[in-house]
């Protein structure tokens, strides 16, 4: 049988050609001007995923590659 993709996490990550799994830097939708610069910096910036979460991302994103 196929298997389901995870819709959620689909829509949060993005996966790259080489295979990085990138995410958003959270809380950016508002209250953004009490922010340190260096946060607000940080936030207009994908992340990287770290390895650790890397199986199951390939179990809940079965056809990211």
């Amino acid at each position: 049988m196929k298997l389901k993709t995870h819709k959620a996490l689909s829509k949060r990550v993005r996966v790259t050609k080489t295979g990085k799994v990138m995410k958003r830097y959270g809380g950016q939708n508002h209250f953004n001007s009490r922010d340190p610069g260096k946060i607000t910096r940080k936030k207009r910036r994908d992340t990287e995923l770290s390895d650790v979460n890397h199986k199951a991302i390939d179990a809940l994103l079965p056809y990211s590659k």
